[in-house]
Order: C-alpha cells, then structure tokens, then sequence
C-alpha cells in the first residue's frame, strides 16, 4: 500500500472514530428540537440563499446593488458553517480526557468563558459569559476543551435555559461524575433591539449537580466565582 493511501485510511479511521465518540456523547445530552438532516452542507447553503433571497424581495430590498446582491450567500454560509455548525454532530470538539492521577479532588473552574448564541425565538443574538466548574472523579479534561464545548452547544438555535443544560449533560457525562456546575449571565437582543427594548437587564440560569446543589460551601463557593460582567 503507497503512504498516500495509507494515510488516507487512517485518517478516515480517525475521522469515523471522532464521529462515532460524538455521537456516543450526544446521545447522553440533552437535544434540541431538530429533524433529522436531508442534505449536505453545500445543499444547505443553496437552499438558504435561495429562500433568503425572497425575503428580501419581499421587503423590497434591491438585490442588484452592488451592496445587497451578495447577501444571501453570505447569510447561508455564515448560518451553515459558522453560527449554526452546532447542529451538526461531525464539528463536536475533539475531546482530551487524561485519568486523575494527580488525584486533585477540589473544585476546577473556568469563569468567564464568552459565549454567542443565537435565540430560536427571533433569531436575534445571546451574548454573555459562562462558568463551568467540576470536581474530578477519574478523569480531568483539557482546560481549552471546556471552552470548545460550551461554544459547540451555543452554535446552534438557543434559549438559554436549554444551553445551560446541555453543557452540564456533556460534562457530567464526559467526565463520568455528578459534581459539575454551570452558570451563564447573558443579554438578549430579542429584549434589547425589540419588544420592551431593555438594554440594561441580563438573564442568569445555572444547573448545579452533586456536591454543588447538596452541599450548601460548595455551593457558595462556585456561586462566588459566577460573577456577572456585564455592569463592572
């Protein structure tokens, strides 16, 4: 067998094998309400420029300028690859999971993880901050990994509510213990550019697990690295 195709068919093993532990993690997270997928991403993008193009004739936008003209493509591909890629199970974070043997069994933190999510209501932005604490069982996971996974699960058509919630199922499930935290202060713009047009107020939900919700000093403790940035 030549090196190329060599490589190719591990790179093929490793790929279907990133696919498959993905897989095996969102079936233990909570879902959001989707249909199954009928097309490629290619498909998608066509698809989207397409009917986005007719909204835009409907509010009499001119799509011959030279400023409009290119609008759909650029809203399809940004929906398919980039806000919306969390609908698709293949661009879920290659996770890194490394056994405890440092046998730390305290609180791990990160605070102030900046998340963007898009409201499945108006489809208008979520902007805010996110804190993820766990205490380590047998495994520890990559700190930027903690990250990657808060952003997979916001690139998608949100309420926040469900964000939350879906974040603390995938640690709790990809570090195999129930001590995990999650707590996620965010504006809305669904308030801000529309309806009551409050642009001070920010939304806080958290789900607390195991030690965090049962016992009061943990409880404290993660609460006190939760804070909220947006009126510093």
């Amino acid at each position: 067998m030549s090196s190329s195709k060599s490589q190719f068919k591990k790179l093929t093993k490793e790929k279907l094998t990133k696919e498959k532990l993905a897989l095996d993690i969102l079936t233990n997270v909570r879902p959001s309400p989707t249909l199954k997928s009928r097309y490629s991403s290619e498909e998608k993008i066509e698809k989207i420029k397409f009917h986005f193009s007719e909204i835009m004739k409907y509010l009499d936008l001119d799509l011959t300028d030279d400023s409009l003209k290119e609008t759909p493509k650029r809203i399809a591909k940004m929906y398919v690859n980039e806000i919306f890629s969390g609908l698709d199970f293949k661009n879920f974070p290659k996770i890194t999971i490394i056994e405890n043997s440092m046998q730390y069994d305290q609180m791990v933190c990160v605070q102030d993880i900046e998340v963007m999510s898009i409201c499945e209501h108006h489809f208008l932005p979520i902007d805010g901050f996110v804190t993820v604490a766990y205490i380590p069982n047998k495994k520890v996971i990559g700190l930027s990994k903690i990250n990657r996974v808060v952003e997979y699960f916001a690139r998608r058509p949100q309420v926040q509510e469900r964000l939350t919630k879906q974040i603390a199922d995938c640690f709790q499930y990809i570090l195999k213990t129930d001590n995990v935290a999650v707590h996620i202060n965010a504006k809305h713009y669904c308030v801000i550019a529309r309806g009551i047009q409050d642009t001070h107020s920010t939304t806080t939900t958290s789900d607390l697990r195991g030690a965090f919700k049962t016992i009061p000093e943990t409880r404290i403790e993660f609460l006190k690295q939760c804070r909220t940035r947006f009126n510093e």
